[in-house]
């Protein structure tokens, strides 16, 4: 009986029941837990698989050793081949094996693909904006500079546009659409987004035209709508 083959990693952190299509599946749950609190956490000791374990399961209400071996399976077969986590480093410890305590404890970081997908989660709240900047001005592997230059002006004047149009693009990922997150060019963007961008063009080019008398009554109307 001949093995059979590894399935290919796919992120999930958008992906919802099929009966359900608001609510988020467990596997989702977790690999957005992982993504924001590695995008949130500073120290070391909290960014190993066991101190995520343990926020994630103060935040949902169960035991760590509940939820641990899900992690290790998201980090392990998904994020980090994905190259949406690495491993920045390792701690050393007491107890345990031997080998674990020669080689010590791995903890984790987000690479740059990662800190796009944390910018796309609603859960970073506040810190939205700053990953998002974070990423735009790191985003060094791309050399569409005024793709770059835009997003950075956008984010001051529109973050949720810029927010909206950074799901979009990490759904798609997940979905298959486009093969990469990074690097973040006007291509992939192209293959990524729907006909919703072609709208908000068409809205954006028809505003900018009008006189200032014909935006006040459309600029009222949407205050009232949204």
């Amino acid at each position: 009986m001949t093995k059979s083959k590894k399935s290919t990693p796919k992120l999930s952190v958008f992906q919802t029941f099929k009966t359900k299509n608001r609510e988020f599946t467990g596997e989702a749950m977790r690999q957005r837990g992982i993504i924001t609190h590695l995008a949130m956490e500073t120290l070391p000791t909290k960014k190993t698989r066991t101190a995520i374990a343990h926020r994630l399961a103060e935040k949902n209400g169960t035991t760590w050793q509940n939820i641990y071996s899900g992690i290790f399976r998201d980090l392990d077969e998904i994020l980090l081949p994905l190259n949406i986590v690495e491993e920045s480093g390792r701690l050393p410890i007491k107890r345990g094996p031997k080998a674990l305590q020669e080689q010590g404890v791995p903890y984790y970081q987000l690479t740059e693909g990662g800190l796009l997908v944390a910018a796309s989660l609603s859960e970073m709240g506040r810190e939205r904006v700053r990953i998002m900047k974070d990423f735009f001005e790191k985003n060094t592997s791309s050399k569409d500079k005024d793709l770059r230059s835009s997003m950075l002006t956008l984010l001051g004047v529109a973050p949720n546009f810029v927010s909206s149009l950074l799901r979009r693009y990490v759904e798609s990922y997940g979905e298959g659409k486009i093969d990469r997150l990074v690097p973040f060019d006007s291509e992939h963007v192209r293959k990524a987004l729907d006909e919703s961008l072609t709208i908000q063009r068409e809205l954006l080019e028809g505003f900018s035209s009008l006189s200032n008398a014909e935006k006040e009554p459309i600029l009222n109307f949407l205050k009232k709508v949204s």
